[in-house]
């Protein structure tokens, strides 16, 4: 059986994506299920997009409230939902505004436009030269606008040609960022850690320092917190370990429930003032399904303190990690919930994510070297445990 559906995917779908050999077909909680009925620990958490756990019910009820009632009707209209859940968004991340969009980087997309079109308008940087700036190994996204400013070869590769007025500089330099800043630049977007990168956390006060350099040149601070927001990182946005206030933030996966795609741009009244009717727009961004479970969803990171246990099990899982002593460890590192173990290069780290999979854990490896770790953020020690048990024992057979 599951030879025959791992078949018909590959038949019929295009081969932009190389799963585990596993198929999947329940999941609760922290724990999904193949259709053999063997149980998982669950520690991708979809890319962070399963933060709530999967099939929470509440969710689930706001999911099937919501759609019992009003599902799309475009923002030609007003809707009951929108407004409720962009006030709650916004007051609870002191932005004053919101844009809608679906996926994460649509949100990207969106951020770039805002930062351009101020720069024209604010900033009377001078028509078609304005710049944005992101940093090496970045990961905001595939689409043809986004890819321009990756470094990762593979992601442009047979794509080109790209936008212009796109540069990039060193991660967690912001000597270089305050170096490469001209009058044109727009804005400056940086992840607060870069998570398809290789979970890489920059040192304390790294992005407080570009913030006081973004304000200084009059440039654009936008945190691309789709991954790193919405509490993964044991705060509800991952820029606060340093104590600062970007211009604008990109939030999206977390924020759909682990069941819908739901973005946002947000930033202040001065950025967002730039759009006017017709200048950027979504059929589905902010419709009434969205708008219901990406309140229920801040609604549930709050109430069920999610942020606070994303805090202390992330402390609890690092801590345990480094209990494994091995040789094929080269480094352990993260901030909450979102941890990466890389492992020597002479080993390989699919290999090792397949002989998780066989122990009934399930996660990928990054850039060849580093296992993922960003289960969903309701897991505790239990869960955690018994995944360390096994990596130990996986090291040991494999020396």
């Amino acid at each position: 059986m599951t030879a025959s559906l791992i078949d018909l995917e590959k038949k019929y779908c295009a081969h932009n994506y190389e799963p585990l050999p596993v198929v999947l077909t329940k999941g609760q909680g922290v724990y999904v299920w193949d259709e053999s009925g063997k149980k998982y620990i669950d520690m991708m958490g979809a890319y962070s997009a399963v933060s709530h756990g999967h099939c929470h019910p509440k969710l689930i009820k706001a999911l099937k409230d919501q759609a019992e009632k009003l599902t799309i009707v475009s923002r030609a209209f007003y809707t009951d939902t929108l407004g409720a859940f962009l006030k709650r968004v916004c007051e609870l991340t002191k932005f004053k505004k919101a844009l809608p969009m679906n996926t994460g980087v649509e949100a990207v997309e969106t951020a770039i436009k805002a930062a351009r079109k101020w720069a024209y308008t604010i900033k009377k940087v001078p028509t078609d030269q304005a710049e944005i700036i992101a940093c090496q190994g970045n990961f905001h996204g595939r689409t043809l606008g986004v890819i321009g400013l990756s470094s990762v070869p593979q992601y442009q590769h047979g794509f080109g040609p790209f936008l212009s007025g796109l540069r990039l500089v060193p991660y967690g330099d912001a000597d270089s960022l305050e170096q490469a800043i001209t009058a044109n630049t727009a804005a400056f977007l940086v992840e607060p850690i870069q998570g398809e990168g290789g979970i890489n956390v920059p040192s304390s006060g790294y992005l407080k320092r570009c913030a006081e350099i973004c304000k200084k040149h009059h440039v654009l601070m936008i945190c691309d917190e789709v991954q790193t927001g919405l509490g993964r990182t044991g705060k509800l946005m991952a820029y606060e370990h340093d104590d600062f206030q970007p211009d604008a933030i990109i939030l999206g996966k977390a924020l759909g429930g682990g069941m819908f795609p739901v973005s946002l741009f947000l930033a202040q009244e001065e950025v967002m003032q730039v759009f006017t009717p017709g200048d950027h727009g979504s059929t589905f961004g902010g419709n009434p399904l969205a708008a219901a479970i990406g309140l229920k969803a801040i609604d549930v990171l709050i109430e069920e303190r999610l942020i606070e246990n994303a805090a202390e099990m992330g402390n609890y899982f690092l801590q345990q990690l480094k209990t494994i002593s091995s040789p094929i460890i080269k480094e352990i590192r993260g901030k909450g919930l979102l941890i990466g173990l890389e492992i020597d290069a002479k080993y390989d780290a699919h290999h090792i994510c397949l002989e998780l999979l066989k122990s009934g854990i399930l996660t990928k490896e990054t850039h060849k070297t580093v296992i993922r770790f960003a289960p969903p953020l309701i897991i505790g020690k239990k869960e955690i445990d018994e995944t360390v048990k096994i990596l130990k024992m996986i090291f040991s057979e494999m020396i």
